[in-house]
């Protein structure tokens, strides 16, 4: 069982008081330490009910993410992760870009040895669009050409 002192900035999890932001807030990101640092595991999140805004026209865009990496020290509370994805509902941003954001505001938060995010968005006009970013750190670059490869090669079979 974890100790108080390890769930110290864990304080969204179990809290009844919960706000949700109606504005992108990095800022509510929790993480917690990592009790296996010496393996290397995959934590994947499933996000079947991403939403964002059309930053032109202000319309609702929906998306299917995936958020998978390897936790270094730090982990992303699931929580806080949640109401983070959340605060992307009114935001305006093309989801090549929320996809973008939302792996850079990860790495910056956890530091992992790699991580991926990926996004299945619902067709808008009658076009669908699967944004996908990674980053991995100088031991996991293979990694990141790889299952980049692997995105591209498994997009474009279906044309």
């Amino acid at each position: 069982m974890r100790t108080e002192k390890e769930l110290e900035g864990v304080t969204l999890l179990g809290n009844q008081g919960t706000t949700y932001s109606s504005d992108y807030t990095p800022e509510v990101l929790e993480v917690f330490e990592n009790k296996h640092p010496e393996n290397e595991y995959v934590v994947t999140f499933n996000c079947p009910e991403f939403t964002t805004l059309c930053p032109k026209t202000g319309q609702p865009d929906f998306g299917h993410l995936y958020i998978s990496y390897i936790p270094r020290e730090k982990m992303v509370e699931s929580k806080s992760l949640k109401l983070y994805l959340f605060s992307f509902r009114n935001h305006g941003d093309f989801h090549e870009d929320c996809v973008n954001i939302i792996m850079k505001d990860l790495v910056k938060l956890m530091n992992p040895r790699y991580l991926e995010v990926k996004g299945i968005f619902m067709p808008r006009g009658g076009i669908s669009i699967y944004p996908f970013a990674n980053y991995g750190d100088e031991d996991h670059q293979s990694l990141v050409k790889s299952r980049r490869e692997a995105m591209f090669s498994e997009l474009t079979s279906k044309i």
